[in-house]
């Protein structure tokens, strides 16, 4: 896959919250996001993932040497933050499986298998609203890891883990990274996003 942003910018009413941004991703490449709290970080993963328009700029998508269709994107994206919202009156098992239905999973990864690898097995039959924060977490994080996509954005992925699920995060990113484009939006220390070569501090486009 690869994601060309030229001269992407947003505006919010008279506010300029950041323009100029050109910049190329390609298969394989990792990159992290930084910049101060209303900096644009999240707008601007929003932006790539077609969730919003840009004020002013394109973006391209090619998959395979062609040109991504824009009502193809949603197939080929995985998206996970804190604000998402969760179906919370399914049960983890039903989730996955309405999930499933929407988006494939990652070669060798069944769907039966995802609460345990999400390590929330013995909470499989509970409905989603009685997770704690940690624990919807984690299903956002697995739902988005897990998906057969060639692009994974991920908004400030800890938020809400424990020392010991942060451990499993790096994980499983580090078990399905190969040959996908994954964007981390952090102001986090580097456990969220150490595995990223690439970076681009928002500060450098106001």
């Amino acid at each position: 896959m690869k994601i060309t942003l030229t001269n992407i910018g947003k505006r919010f009413n008279r506010d300029r919250i950041f323009g100029g941004i050109n910049h190329l991703f390609t298969q394989g490449a990792h990159t992290v996001i930084q910049g101060s709290n209303g900096s644009g970080k999240s707008t601007l993963l929003q932006i790539i993932a077609g969730n919003t328009a840009p004020s002013e700029g394109s973006l391209s998508y090619e998959l395979h040497g062609k040109p991504l269709p824009q009502e193809d994107l949603f197939r080929n994206i995985s998206f996970a933050s804190p604000y998402m919202e969760l179906l919370e009156e399914l049960t983890l098992k039903e989730h996955v499986a309405f999930h499933a239905g929407l988006k494939a999973f990652r070669d060798g990864v069944e769907p039966a298998a995802v609460p345990e690898l999400a390590g929330l097995s013995r909470s499989a039959d509970k409905q989603i609203r009685h997770f704690s924060s940690g624990m919807k977490q984690r299903v956002r994080l697995s739902l988005a890891i897990l998906s057969n996509t060639p692009l994974l954005l991920l908004d400030e992925p800890c938020s809400n883990l424990d020392p010991l699920a942060i451990t499993w995060y790096q994980e499983l990113i580090a078990a399905h990274t190969s040959d996908r484009i994954i964007l981390v939006c952090s102001n986090q220390q580097e456990f969220e996003y150490g595995f990223c070569k690439e970076r681009l501090r928002m500060e450098d486009f106001k």
